[in-house]
């Protein structure tokens, strides 16, 4: 549910109540049941107005055990706060990742560079890429937690006889043709840009990017076909984050080569060569 925080607290909690209530009983027209002790409730709100309001507890009614709202919630493996910082999802996607790396070097010396690049998509990367999108317009502090993350993996598919501790990793990571985490980001992005144009993706996706509208003066970029209409500025400086300001961000950055692709594979190619180059453009 979403709510304007220009309500009192009260009349908020009554909304929110009764939203829950009208989930409540669309579930025991469909023969479900809404269970209070399983049911997870997140407050989202600014930092701003942090201390103007907060949800203390929701009924579902008077014989329901009321429902307090969590600090973090999980969804589709993805943990959200209440700021939505996304630090709580980055550190347990850290944890895990360094978890599986720790019981591959047991192992390194068995493994063939192959076989140790082949482990390193399928353990690791798979859990930096899951839902990377959302952390698009991160501060740096977060993505320089998943960069060591992928730096580790590097040192770990070259070992310690090429790569010294006080080493670079960048120019290992360049040899791996590893995207870093910023491109990698930037990729699912500009991937997901690409179905929703073409028709591949949800259509609640592709409702929120369209192409620019061309004006009746006729100027020289208006020949470019391809490039997304930019939304107005938003009220809040987090919803610059979300798909509807991103992807045309990253979508008018890329080439007009890139953006006329007419196949995903080819777009996937393209897109991946130049984010790599843009990556390393100083090596």
């Amino acid at each position: 549910a979403v709510v304007s925080t220009q309500s009192t607290g009260t009349e908020l909690e009554d909304r929110i109540a009764h939203c829950l209530n009208d989930i409540k009983d669309w579930m025991i027209v469909n023969r479900l049941k809404l269970n209070p002790e399983k049911t997870e409730v997140l407050a989202v709100q600014s930092r701003n107005n942090f201390n103007s309001w907060s949800l203390h507890s929701l009924s579902l009614g008077k014989t329901e055990k009321p429902i307090i709202p969590a600090s973090t919630v999980k969804s589709l493996g993805v943990k959200f706060d209440m700021y939505l910082n996304f630090e709580d999802h980055v550190d347990a996607t850290v944890q895990e990742c360094n978890r599986h790396l720790r019981n591959l070097r047991v192992i390194a010396s068995k493994l063939n560079f192959d076989l140790k690049k082949q482990l390193i998509h399928c353990l690791v990367f798979s859990k930096l890429d899951y839902c990377n999108g959302l952390l698009y317009g991160q501060p740096e502090s977060n993505l320089k937690k998943l960069q060591k993350v992928q730096n580790s993996c590097v040192r770990f598919l070259f070992g310690s006889k090429k790569i010294k501790k006080w080493d670079s990793v960048t120019p290992f990571l360049k040899e791996a043709h590893f995207l870093p985490i910023k491109q990698r980001i930037a990729f699912k992005i500009g991937l997901t840009t690409f179905k929703c144009l073409n028709n591949l993706a949800p259509k609640y996706l592709a409702d929120s990017v369209d192409l620019k509208r061309q004006s009746s003066k006729t100027l020289r970029t208006d020949k470019d076909y391809f490039l997304l209409d930019i939304p107005s500025v938003p009220n809040l400086k987090r919803t610059e984050r979300s798909f509807k300001y991103s992807a045309p961000e990253v979508w008018n950055n890329l080439p007009y080569e890139v953006r006329t692709c007419p196949e995903v594979a080819v777009f996937k190619k393209k897109l991946k060569t130049y984010l790599f180059k843009e990556a390393f453009c100083d090596l």
